[in-house]
């Protein structure tokens, strides 16, 4: 089939390229706008908690007053505030609520701290439309006015609360992409002129995989409008370096591989076809791994990550495309002179390292196996002292930003709590009355639960049916402590509700237990799910069902590594609380998935070396030549595309960034390189098994007429360019 792929496109490049600038554009010009969305509570279903407090509060107290931005002031001397101050604040209030700006329902006073250095002007906005773009664009006129409305005044004015957050996590993001961009670009361009030293080639898949990312984002967003899905801004930046660092990865699997048949002697063109009959299927199987592993996702509970997987998906999916067709039809155009101005081309250099590596590993592949194993299993003994952190917002923006900073300075002037309290819904379950003198008892237990600093009945619904206790908590909202907190407020409110009545409990604590609850949920559904359909297309792969077991246990070594060495470095060394939520999945998908293309690459040339008649112990080291070079290229670009990802300046991408660099590297450099060939070194031909798929095979057919690396020849030309000694390397 990819022969027959191949041959096609070589003889079509032109009409090929037509068809794809022709997508490209009518795509683009066609497709909607993406969406997104800052608001946690939206990514839980339905039947969480949270949200059926968050549904019941909408019912019974439709104009209950939820703050959706809140201005703090503090003298700009930090001294106490005056009355002069207390009198500019209540008109900066006032002034604020009759400018009428979009979304804003209230401006209210709010309440001073007890030191009498700080106090707060509350803004509510229109509950139908939060964590919309909309909201950030109010939250910025708020910031402009009170900040003109506080000129002329000794007070020091910051606007902070969710619709401010989502406001500087919009800017943090963009300038966040626009830092990863260039990262990526020039990561890419720079190390494609070291390997290569040819110009063309270097620029060539910047070019065409911005041509991708084009065609890509646009279907992406048909998706994200035909299925309702969730948008998140960290997408984009994640969407930057899966389009180039997978694209590249594709492109050099192919480059590669031509530079090999040509160095075996092939006519350009058919060089080209025989390179995606070669590597075609490896690409193919990678790609689907990768798919796979991303649709797995669609699984999760948190709409976060199931906007993520199919639009990553798409995105490896449409890259895939182009591997097979765009760039064969392109590099077809250009032939050889893509490498120019370079001759190294032409042979393959002497004394290569790799070379050297296959024989290590030919010699000493059980030593080889025992220390990388050892290595990760090491590494693994982080995670034993993970922890999570659940605050999207800041975790998506760095600690200077203006909202960030009044969420610390709230904690420090009020309980640290206050700023999102714990909200207990008690409804009666015939629809009747409730009996008010159990208010005061009711209320009395919700304040003695461990972590709470303060809980009293704030209001009654008009039917009296549903009454609102609002709980205030110790701690921060999103921390370990306040989450722990909300867990035994829940025991409470439901034990503790008086006979005949129903308590839900709601507020941000709420939302990021529930969120907890559904992590864990895609840990037990997720994770399992995208191994088995990994082993899956690797036992298509390799016709094996001995094979896929070990390669799987490596990739899931690997992530093991990575999260080991993640905890390690930002909670032990860095002092981070925890590391975010949704790091763990989005770190097994990538690492597990993306890390199987490098297992793949080899296991697939090993195979193919078995078949020209070595025995394993030989066929591993001239897999770990001739691919080598392959996966090493391949990982360091991915590893550094992704590692731009630390430049964004946040918390989520940082730690993201980190990980799953650093799991590409294990799984390229540990897991490709030496513990995959050593381990299938090991195990011989009963690695293969039930089938003979590293059995030798007839090689009497041509390059011309040979099949994929799947089929039962490598071909004459490859079998030649074995004997052929440095002038016939692969590549």
């Amino acid at each position: 089939m990819f022969r027959r792929i191949g041959s096609g496109v070589v003889r079509h490049p032109v009409w090929t390229i037509v068809a794809w600038l022709i997508a490209a554009v009518a795509i683009v010009a066609t497709a909607p706008g993406l969406p997104s969305n800052s608001d946690e509570s939206s990514f839980l279903p339905k039947s969480y908690e949270s949200i059926k407090a968050a549904d019941l509060q909408a019912k019974a107290f439709p104009s209950a007053f939820t703050p959706s931005a809140i201005a703090l002031y503090q003298r700009t001397d930090g001294g106490k505030l005056t009355a002069a101050d207390k009198e500019d604040v209540a008109r900066i209030t006032t002034e604020l609520g009759k400018k009428h700006i979009d979304q804003v329902q209230k401006v209210v006073p709010g309440q001073p701290s007890k030191d009498g250095r700080y106090t707060m002007t509350l803004v509510q906005m229109d509950s139908k439309n939060a964590g919309q773009p909309v909201q950030a664009d109010a939250a910025k006129v708020l910031r402009d006015d009170v900040k003109q409305l506080a000129k002329g005044t000794d007070l020091d004015v910051k606007l902070g609360g969710s619709a401010a957050q989502a406001l500087d996590q919009q800017d943090s993001s963009k300038r966040g992409e626009a830092l990863i961009g260039i990262g990526t670009f020039l990561i890419i361009l720079v190390t494609l002129l070291i390997i290569f030293r040819a110009p063309i080639l270097a620029f060539l898949p910047l070019v065409l995989i911005g041509v991708v990312a084009s065609i890509a984002n646009g279907l992406i967003a048909y998706a994200t409008k035909l299925f309702g899905l969730q948008a998140n801004s960290s997408v984009s930046s994640i969407l930057i370096v899966v389009l180039f660092g997978v694209g590249t990865d594709y492109f050099l699997f192919l480059m590669f591989r031509y530079r090999e048949r040509l160095r075996a002697g092939d006519e350009p063109k058919q060089a080209m076809v025989n390179a995606v009959a070669r590597v075609g299927e490896a690409i193919a199987s990678a790609a689907g791994a990768v798919i796979i592993a991303f649709l797995a996702l669609v699984l999760s509970t948190l709409g976060f990550l199931k906007q993520m997987g199919p639009a990553l998906a798409i995105s490896v999916t449409v890259t895939l495309i182009a591997g097979l067709t765009l760039i064969p039809a392109v590099v077809s155009l250009i032939g050889p002179k893509v490498f120019w101005p370079s001759k190294s081309w032409q042979q393959e250099p002497q004394n290569a390292r790799f070379a050297a590596l296959g024989r290590g590993v030919q010699r000493r592949p059980a030593l080889t196996a025992a220390l990388s194993g050892l290595v990760l299993v090491a590494l693994s003994l982080g995670t034993l002292g993970y922890k999570a952190t659940f605050d999207l917002a800041s975790g998506s923006m760095p600690k200077t930003k203006e909202s960030m900073v009044v969420q610390d300075e709230m904690q420090k002037a009020y309980s640290a709590g206050a700023a999102a309290p714990t909200d207990v819904y008690l409804s009666s379950s015939d629809g009747g009355p409730l009996d008010e003198s159990a208010f005061a008892s009711y209320a009395e237990k919700l304040g003695a639960v461990d972590g709470v600093a303060s809980a009293r009945m704030s209001q009654v619904n008009q039917g009296g049916t549903t009454a609102d206790f609002t709980v205030t908590l110790k701690y921060e909202a999103s921390t370990e402590k306040a989450i722990d907190a909300v867990g035994r407020v829940r025991e409470v409110a439901h034990s503790a509700a008086p006979d005949g009545t129903e308590a839900v409990v709601g507020g941000m604590s709420s939302i990021y237990k529930d969120i907890n609850s559904a992590v864990n949920h895609d840990y037990r559904t997720v994770f399992p799910v995208a191994a088995l359909l990994i082993m899956l297309i690797l036992g298509l792969l390799l016709r094996s069902v001995v094979a896929p077991w070990y390669l799987i246990a490596s990739v899931g070594l690997g992530f093991g590594a990575t999260l080991g060495a993640t905890v390690w470095i930002f909670q032990d060394a860095q002092g981070h609380p925890g590391l975010m939520f949704m790091l763990p999945v989005i770190m097994y998908l990538f690492v597990v998935a993306i890390g199987t293309d490098y297992n793949i690459l080899m296991i697939a040339r090993l195979r193919e070396e078995a078949r020209e008649g070595r025995d394993p112990r030989e066929a591993a080291s001239m897999a770990l030549r001739h691919a080598g070079p392959t996966v090493a290229a391949a990982g360091f670009i991915l590893a550094a595309t992704f590692a731009t990802m630390m430049l964004a300046g946040n918390a989520l991408l940082t730690e993201m960034g980190f990980a799953v660099s650093f799991g590409i590297a294990v799984a390229a450099f540990v897991m490709a390189m030496f513990f995959t060939p050593s381990l299938t070194a090991l195990i011989g031909h009963a690695a293969w098994w039930p089938g003979n798929a590293d059995r030798a095979q007839d090689t009497t057919a041509g390059p011309d007429t040979g099949s994929d690396t799947s089929g039962p020849a490598s071909g004459t030309a490859d079998q030649d360019s074995v004997t052929q000694g440095p002038t016939g390397r692969r590549g």
